[in-house]
């Protein structure tokens, strides 16, 4: 399964009508629906904001809807041609604005699951879907004295989200890849003596 890494859009016009097609970066069902309301209330203007997520490790997590479209007409074929990319943890909103000419059924099925593939399409022109990796949230506290070899060694691995807080010691947290966290603690335990102790959440 692949993610992807950051924000792209893809817009056309058919018959008048604007079709914005959105796919962001999304972790959870409960981050899908604050994107969904986000969307919403920004284009408040809009006539449909159609939406496709898919989330979990195994892709097992989904959810659509129509919007006011006709049933099955929009949410159904932008969720199908989501799952026909082997891709998690993504939402697709294609926001509708209404040009005056009706599109019938079947150019609705053909707008919204082109607005989908064609999104997906400038996501893997611009590489932007990566391999899923299981990662672990760590924490340390060090020493302003072993800072520097610390960051040093952070580049022998894969680190995600590092946040650093400079107080009487330095506090240390952010994520790791699943299968590197033992050589990881070893490292640190190493280069400090024994004396930094990561926590795993």
């Amino acid at each position: 399964m692949n993610v992807l890494a950051e924000y792209v859009s893809f817009e056309e016009n058919i018959k008048g009508s604007r079709f914005l097609s959105e796919l962001f970066p999304c972790q959870s069902q409960a981050e899908a629906r604050n994107l969904i309301k986000e969307q919403k209330a920004k284009y408040s203007d809009s006539t449909h904001v159609v939406h496709a997520f898919i989330t979990g490790p195994g892709g097992e997590v989904m959810g659509m809807s129509d919007d006011g479209e006709p049933s099955g007409t929009a949410g159904r074929p932008a969720l199908d041609v989501l799952k026909g990319h082997n891709c998690t943890n993504l939402l697709l909103t294609i926001t509708r604005w209404f040009g005056g000419t009706l599109l019938g059924t079947g150019g609705l099925v053909k707008a919204y699951g082109n607005g989908a593939k064609e999104v997906l399409k400038a996501a893997d022109e611009k590489n932007l879907f990566q391999p899923l990796v299981s990662k672990v949230d760590f924490s340390f506290t060090c020493d302003y004295s072993l800072y520097k070899l610390i960051k040093i060694n952070f580049s022998n691995f894969n680190l995600f989200n590092i946040k650093e807080d400079f107080q009487s010691q330095i506090n240390i947290s952010g994520q790791i890849q699943e299968d590197q966290k033992d050589s990881f603690i070893g490292k640190l335990s190493d280069i400090s003596n024994g004396k930094i102790i990561i926590k795993l959440n």
